[in-house]
């Protein structure tokens, strides 16, 4: 195509200033290069987007192996599910994964291997808040737990 565009160019004046057709041709050509150009940009940020999104660091050099080798959905959900198969992002915790760490926490203290954490001190807590926001959380939090908020 650049050897076409090179004897294109040799009568370029000429051809102008005969047929304005063939300028206007020109003209339109080169506009289509340039929108072809920003096109094939825009589609790649797009792309990065999409794996940004997904939780990929695109500083790593795995990954951007693995940006260029992608040819599934660019859809947070697949891409993640691609980079966790590819171990290049850690598997996010679900309430399941939460549940069984408390149980096993609770068979570990109730086996005698661990000692419950001690209950918050509430005075404690309540004289170091800075605000009154903050006040408010821990009593709020004491309230969710059922406790008198009187004896408090």
């Amino acid at each position: 195509m650049s050897n076409f565009e090179d004897f294109d160019s040799e009568d370029d004046d000429q051809q102008t200033e005969t047929n304005p057709m063939r300028a206007r041709m020109k003209q339109l050509e080169k506009e289509n290069r340039e929108y072809k150009k920003v096109l094939a940009e825009t589609q790649q940020a797009a792309k990065e987007l999409a794996f940004v999104k997904a939780g990929i660091n695109l500083d790593n050099p795995m990954a951007k192996y693995f940006v260029k080798g992608y040819d599934g959905e660019l859809t947070p959900e697949a891409i993640r599910a691609a980079g966790e198969e590819a171990q290049l992002i850690t598997p996010q915790t679900t309430v399941m994964d939460s549940d069984r760490q408390g149980w096993q926490t609770t068979n570990r203290i109730a086996a005698g291997s661990e000692t419950a954490p001690p209950p918050p001190s509430w005075a404690a807590r309540i004289n170091e808040a800075n605000s009154e926001s903050e006040l408010i959380a821990i009593f709020a939090e004491a309230q969710a737990q059922g406790l008198d908020l009187n004896n408090l």
